[in-house]
């Protein structure tokens, strides 16, 4: 006889070459439209580089100021992504409209909170120990970058209520014009072309924040004249007052304090590569630029993990969730492999197309070939956060990025670049180990967790 109480059996695993085939689908579009902000950046690296060494370290100084507030602030956002993406599943379109709407006054609240601590940025280079020349000229580009920060961080909001709705072409295709004209404008306002004057890393930040409006700008319009605006009630009016959008900002609360976490650790090993002197901060600076854009396809990767993760959460089987985790990971670790490889191989012509200056290439080398090993354990440890996230564990990844980044890593940096005389290497060397211990300690409770079935 048949037990009709009993369980159903667990679903038949999929195929391994089905399953890689899914998470590439979801990782490769998310990989693109992260990869262009990055470029943008990118390229005012490797324009400043090659205009002079002194000028990249003024807007590398500029952006360990800006970059942790930017950074928590599009994590405080993800509650847009979230909530708009839960109702289109639902089939409550209106409340699309409205998380968008919420969003938007959100991001604009969030940008100006940051506008206000950027113009202090002065004075915080100099409490840090910097020199009376970088604190000075560093705070002359924070200022400008500072007048950026809300428009960007509306276009994120706008970008998250896009990918939502399984829209993200729209956004993709705004970052690439805007990649194209940031280039145009540093052209001429770096480099003094067209009659305008040589303002250097100033000029740069101009060009970043006049891009940053426009892009904010675009995307909003192209929003409201939505051709299905009025059944996803983009421009009705959000209803049920503060209250009504706790979820949607508690939602961000968990992946805004693990990036304010990370981007203040990464921000303070800047200044510590500041102390060492303008071709040691620069060179510190190009190495780093390639470890975020490597970053970049670990972040897409985990995010097609995340999605995998949570579908098999949600139907409740403990061994598909498992097997997707440890997917992510592997195939994260072939595509680091394959990465830092390259990026070892190649770290002096790389060097060479960032900088012109014998000194900069000379001290920027070494460290690229560097990042070719930081990359697996760095991209690895991303994919296993974002693991946790699927799975609904975000307590554990914010504790674990505390403890290795603070804990290990910057005391470790100041360690060995400045007491052990390592220089730049010493603070890549730290990067290293604290990703190894992060990953270590995230993978111990993702096995913990696939064990035991439930969050403690």
């Amino acid at each position: 006889m048949i037990d009709e109480t009993a369980a159903p059996p667990p679903p038949a695993a999929p195929k391994l070459g089905r399953q890689i085939k899914d998470l590439l689908r979801l990782a490769l579009p998310v990989i693109g439209s992260r990869l262009g902000m990055l470029t943008m950046a990118l390229a005012d690296t490797v324009m400043l580089g090659r205009f002079a060494a002194r000028e990249l370290a003024y807007q590398s100084i500029a952006i360990a100021v800006t970059i942790p507030l930017f950074v928590t602030a599009i994590g405080l956002c993800l509650g847009t992504l979230v909530a708009t993406a839960r109702a289109n599943g639902a089939g409550r379109f209106a409340d699309c409209g409205a998380a968008w709407r919420r969003g938007l006054v959100y991001a604009a609240g969030l940008g100006t909170v940051c506008l206000c601590l950027a113009l202090a940025g002065e004075w915080a280079l100099e409490l840090s120990g910097q020199n009376a020349e970088l604190s000075r000229e560093g705070g002359r580009v924070v200022r400008v970058l500072a007048l950026g920060l809300p428009f960007m961080i509306i276009y994120i909001s706008c970008a998250y209520f896009m990918e939502a709705l399984k829209r993200p072409t729209v956004p993709m295709f705004l970052m690439i014009a805007a990649n194209l004209l940031n280039i145009f404008l540093n052209w001429m306002w770096i480099y003094g072309n067209l009659g305008f004057p040589s303002l250097g890393a100033v000029g740069s930040a101009w060009a970043s924040t006049s891009v940053r409006a426009g892009l904010a700008a675009a995307l909003i319009l192209y929003i409201w004249n939505l051709h299905d605006h009025e059944r996803l009630g983009v421009r009705s009016r959000a209803g049920g007052g503060w209250r009504a959008w706790r979820e949607q900002r508690r939602i961000g609360y968990s992946a805004g304090a693990s990036q304010a976490v990370e981007s203040m650790a990464f921000s303070l090993q800047t200044l510590i590569a500041g102390l060492l002197g303008t071709i040691a901060l620069a060179a510190y600076s190009i190495a780093f630029q390639m470890l975020g854009m490597m970053f970049m396809v670990a972040l897409g990767i985990g995010s097609a993990t995340a999605v995998l993760v949570g579908h098999a959460w949600g139907a409740r089987d403990v061994p598909g969730m498992a097997r997707a985790g440890w997917l992510g990971l592997g195939v994260n670790s072939v595509a680091m492999l394959a990465l830092g490889g390259l990026v070892f191989a190649l770290a002096p012509s790389i060097a060479e197309g960032f900088a012109v200056e014998a000194a900069l290439i000379a001290a920027a080398a070494p460290l690229i070939a560097f990042i070719g090993i930081v990359l697996l354990f760095d991209g690895g440890q991303v994919v296993l956060s974002h693991a946790l996230r699927g799975r609904g564990d975000a307590l554990v990844p914010v504790l674990t990025h505390s403890i290795s980044y603070l804990m290990v890593m910057i005391p470790l940096s100041w360690f060995l670049a400045l007491k052990a005389g390592r220089g730049p290497q010493g603070i890549l060397e730290a990067i290293l180990i604290a990703s190894l211990v992060l990953m270590a300690l995230l993978a111990w409770r993702f096995h913990f967790l696939a064990k035991r079935g439930s969050v403690s």
